[in-house]
């Protein structure tokens, strides 16, 4: 891929980074690779903790962003903006690059990130799935690849706009250098997140992953919200849930089809997936990345998913259905 040549966009008042806003030091400098709901939620709590976040995006996306800032709206967090800084292409030292893309624009957006450029940084893919982590440390150092999980509810409602809608915004880090991880989980901590470290990179990811892919599934493939995917499709939610909990357990992680089903039942009257917000918008799907794994995943254990393959059918073949 042909790198766009580095062009640094700075605000036009660039924000103190000596001293952290919780007075823990001095703040960093942290990359974000995607500024949509997860990506400019994290850059704005970050920068607003004292941290320079230089968002890595398109020219016109970057002046914008350099112009206006990031403004959240949250019940948790507050509504506020904050300045940030930003660049077509990271040319500079970094302490963490935050990959916040979703899995259908992954393989774009990593030119952005050149590895002669990223020196010591940690890498930390916020992706849903797992497979992004083998294509991460394919590309840089695999020891310093820190995949993390995020569970939250939060839109880019325009750009710079970002909308925090759910009660909880928790991050849990694994990898194979875990004070590495537990170094940014302090980072995220001093931002006012959730933030935890796992000892078990693959269990980590296979929990989210068990609850995320029916969830998204179900959601996408009859148009409705979590709580009307339990009132109404009940019995096929705890069969595609069950089909996924043995893919799983295949991989090494056990997980609870009761509780995922209860997690499910727990969100907010009328929330739903981010796969399902895309379809409703007409952008690409994550079909590949989040169901497509489980069933590459099934198929090279032998697991049956027929009631998953039966609601992946059904939303491939939906009409304004565009999926990568």
């Amino acid at each position: 891929m042909r790198e766009t040549e580095a062009m640094s966009t700075e605000p036009a008042t660039t924000p103190t980074t000596g001293t952290r806003a919780d007075g823990g030091g001095p703040g960093r400098t942290i990359a974000v690779l995607g500024a949509g709901g997860v990506g400019g939620l994290l850059a704005a709590l970050l920068a607003r903790a004292g941290h320079r976040v230089l968002v890595l995006a398109r020219e016109e996306s970057a002046f914008q962003l350099v112009t206006d800032g990031i403004t959240v709206r949250s019940g948790v967090f507050g509504d506020f903006t904050a300045t940030v800084s930003a660049a077509p292409v990271l040319h500079e030292p970094v302490d963490a690059v935050l990959v916040t893309v979703k899995g259908t624009a992954l393989d774009e957006a990593l030119g952005r990130v050149p590895a002669r450029a990223l020196g010591g940084a940690s890498v930390v893919p916020f992706l849903n799935g797992f497979e992004h982590v083998a294509t991460l440390r394919r590309r840089y150092p695999a020891e310093q690849v820190i995949p993390g999980t995020i569970r939250v509810e939060s839109t880019r409602v325009a750009p710079g706009e970002i909308v925090h809608d759910s009660a909880f915004a928790d991050i849990e880090l694994a990898g194979p250098d875990l004070a590495r991880a537990e170094h940014l989980a302090q980072l995220f901590r001093g931002a006012g997140l959730q933030a935890s470290v796992a000892d078990d990179e693959n269990a980590m990811l296979w929990r989210k992953l068990a609850f995320l892919a029916p969830f998204a599934a179900l959601t996408t493939r009859h148009r409705v919200s979590g709580d009307i995917v339990i009132a109404r499709h009940r019995d096929e939610l705890n069969a595609v849930v069950r089909e996924i909990a043995a893919v799983a357990a295949a991989a090494g992680c056990q997980t609870d089809p009761d509780a995922t089903v209860a997690a499910v039942r727990r969100f907010a009257p009328g929330a739903k997936s981010s796969m399902l917000r895309d379809a409703e918008a007409g952008r690409s799907l994550e079909l590949d990345s989040i169901l497509g794994a489980v069933l590459r995943a099934a198929e090279a254990r032998g697991i049956p998913t027929p009631r998953l393959r039966e609601a992946i059918a059904a939303i491939v073949s939906a009409p304004d259905v565009e999926s990568r």
